[in-house]
């Protein structure tokens, strides 16, 4: 596993649009490789910022799509156009304006699909095999997974000092009675999230200082869940200085 590295920038528009530099460099390259691309996305304020800054940036047209296959580390377990869905936000900001096929989208099941929260994580968790990376890993290998950071330290719907972070015979999870609404959630487990490439954690704002101090500082994951996640080639924390305030200044990266 790759020890995490902190990227900050300067307060939220510029952590967005950094991110997303990376990401449409990134995505350039590896398309041109003429392979499948599997990225994990997430949800919350940053999440919709780096995909708005992905949306306008200059080189978006350089990558091709066709070869791109998001997916979402969690949903949320509502109707399918409740605004709250992180799929629903992810098309409004970016995948309703790129050349995707339709296939390429693995979104969770909702509610109005007519199926149970348990049947809809079986369903997310066969769509991933589909495209296991090995016998081993019932799941693609992310080349990319970015992941919000909770005021708790929450990653996904894997939230502290629950039992749902400690799975890891499992892939997806239904999540009932979440701390934080809506209650009904499917999430990635963290064998998931950690056979990523690239673990991208992505987080501003002054009440994530000390949920991200204690990332830095090597806190339990089962009571600090996004100590627990890292890429195996990449773990890189980006933030904005806000959140950043409690991180040693040795851990932050120089470039």
């Amino acid at each position: 596993m790759a020890d995490p590295r902190v990227v900050v920038q300067s307060d939220k528009a510029s952590l967005g649009e950094h991110v997303a530099n990376r990401f449409v460099g990134l995505l350039a390259q590896l398309t041109q490789q003429a392979r499948p691309v599997h990225v994990s996305l997430t949800g919350g304020s940053m999440g919709v910022a780096v995909l708005e800054a992905t949306a306008a940036h200059a080189w978006r047209d350089n990558i091709d799509w066709s070869l791109v296959h998001f997916w979402w580390s969690d949903e949320r377990f509502v109707p399918r156009a409740d605004p709250e869905r992180n799929a629903g936000q992810a098309r409004a900001a970016l995948l309703s304006q790129i050349a995707i096929p339709a296939e390429n989208v693995h979104e969770p099941a909702a509610t109005d699909d007519g199926v149970s929260l348990d049947e809809a994580a079986t369903a997310y968790a066969a769509d991933l095999a589909a495209f296991a990376s090995s016998p081993e890993h019932a799941a693609p290998a992310f080349d990319v997974c970015f992941l919000g950071v909770g005021p708790d330290a929450h990653i996904a719907s894997l939230f502290p000092d629950r039992e749902e972070v400690n799975v890891v015979d499992a892939t997806v999870l239904p999540v009932r009675n979440s701390p934080k609404p809506p209650p009904e959630r499917i999430t990635f487990t963290r064998p998931v999230i950690n056979a990523s490439t690239r673990v991208w954690m992505v987080l501003a704002g002054a009440d994530k200082a000390s949920a991200l101090g204690l990332v830095m500082a090597g806190a339990s994951y089962a009571s600090v869940p996004a100590a627990g996640a890292h890429g195996t080639e990449e773990t890189v924390v980006f933030t904005d200085q806000a959140a950043a305030a409690e991180v040693p200044e040795d851990l932050i990266d120089p470039d």
